[in-house]
């Protein structure tokens, strides 16, 4: 088997992938906080934990993928304020959105997909057994983890404790015995949702959260934890800390995978400068499998640009491997292994850009009718989540502004018709008409034929 290596960001390395149970390989992933539409940075984590599992269903037998959804935070509360509307009808509203959004991008689900408000229970045992061991304490009905009870803290991002302080937007609070430590557990006013505990009414910190949940799930030794190369610290940084805190012995995550972030036009995402995108707002503009594609140009690893001018390249590229699977006919690809160097490309850290690089050689073969490589090309593109549609409809694509497809056939009939009594200013006026209209005529033996351009 093509030996699998990943960038684990606590060795800071690339390194051989070796898993606890080779029967049985785990992957935790940090999900949403379900108070607002999904944006183009959240897909790019998504999108990796998508590619990743896939890959690892490949190279093993049983691959569990856990995913949580936190349903519970300050932004939640704020946010449905705002909307005035419940938490729960903000949370579940927010959930489909997300659910349906990835989706529509061809996205697998988790195999588990946690809720936070599900597994309080969890996170306050984890809480008062941190208690116990000394790792943590309680101050004026908050519960806080002594950061300096566990001397590799800052291990996983790489800094020492008071440059991950004097880095960090630290809370400052006379109940802290560090002003590193960080919140388990908080008390939680009547406007605020809140759960009973031992330390009064309240509701858990962030970080505790993700720790509660893969323990519950995976267990207190997993084999991947990933996530946007933002939540490396604070997030993860804790999440490593109570867990091994909790848990003396164990390894926590084996390996760390995190993507880098994504720019638009250049530029840092934002609403302020204008440059915020949604999936949807993309989608409105291009398939799902253009974007999947531009998502993948770049090694997850890299800072990657969206732009406008990528997504209609990427559309373009996509002509052409439809173009070649069109070329080659029917394919039958089921139990078709992968090309070895398609293979060996998203073995060596989820090499994308290599693997593309593969896919367009398949595509220059199987468009010079070799049909075995079109037939590579076609398996290679589905395990990364590309080329899922029959060469036809890509091409047909979607209607957006243009006619529908009703009225494309009703124009080919009248000009089928217009051609039959040799009237062929009008056919080709019709031919022009559709042109005008990106929808573009081809006459075969077997009749006319149309794509969108």
């Amino acid at each position: 088997m093509t030996q699998l290596t990943l960038h684990d960001s606590q060795r800071r390395a690339n390194v051989p992938f070796q898993p606890l149970d080779p029967e049985h390989v785990r992957v935790y992933y940090c999900g949403p906080t379900v108070y607002d539409l999904p944006h183009l940075g959240n897909l790019r984590a998504m999108l990796t934990a998508d590619i990743l599992t896939r890959l690892l269903r490949r190279l093993y037998p049983r691959v569990t993928f856990v995913r949580n959804i936190t349903d519970v935070d300050d932004k939640i509360t704020a946010r449905a304020a705002a909307n005035n509307e419940t938490i729960a009808q903000l949370t579940e509203r927010t959930t489909a959105e997300f659910h349906a959004d990835l989706a529509a991008m061809n996205m697998l689900p988790p195999d588990i997909e946690p809720r936070a408000t599900h597994n309080i229970e969890e996170m306050v045992r984890m809480i008062a057994h941190l208690i116990e061991l000394g790792h943590a304490y309680e101050a004026e009905g908050h519960v806080l983890f002594a950061v300096a009870s566990f001397p590799s803290y800052g291990a996983l991002s790489g800094r020492d404790t008071d440059e991950l302080v004097a880095g960090a937007r630290v809370e400052v609070a006379p109940y802290k015995r560090d002003p590193g430590d960080f919140v388990l557990w908080k008390p939680s006013r009547p406007t605020q949702p809140g759960w009973d505990s031992p330390w009064g009414r309240g509701r858990p910190g962030w970080h505790v959260e993700c720790s509660a949940m893969s323990h519950r799930y995976l267990g207190e030794n997993f084999d991947i934890h990933g996530g946007g190369s933002d939540l490396l610290f604070p997030h993860h940084e804790n999440e490593r800390a109570q867990s091994l805190c909790c848990f003396p012995g164990s390894t926590f995550a084996n390996y760390w995978v995190h993507n880098a972030m994504l720019l638009v036009d250049g530029e840092k995402m934002s609403k302020s400068v204008g440059n915020f995108l949604t999936i949807r707002d993309v989608l409105a503009r291009g398939p799902v499998e253009a974007l999947r594609l531009l998502l993948m140009g770049a090694q997850y690893r890299s800072v990657l640009n969206f732009t406008w001018d990528g997504l209609e390249e990427a559309r373009r590229t996509l002509d052409r491997f439809y173009r070649a699977l069109e070329t080659a006919g029917p394919l039958d690809v089921e139990g078709r292994p992968l090309p070895a160097a398609f293979l060996a490309a998203l073995c060596d850290d989820l090499n994308t850009p290599l693997a593309i690089a593969e896919l367009h050689a398949m595509a220059t073969a199987a468009l010079a009718g070799n049909k075995d490589a079109a037939a590579d090309l076609l398996v290679s593109g589905r395990t990364i989540g590309l080329l899922m549609q029959e060469p036809e409809a890509w091409f047909r694509g979607e209607a957006g502004d243009g006619p529908s497809e009703d009225e494309i056939d009703a124009l080919i009939a009248e000009r089928l018709a217009a051609r039959k009594a040799k009237d062929f200013a009008r056919a080709d006026a019709i031919r022009k008409e559709l042109f005008d209209k990106g929808v573009t005529l081809e006459d075969g033996p077997s009749g006319t034929t149309w794509r969108r351009a």
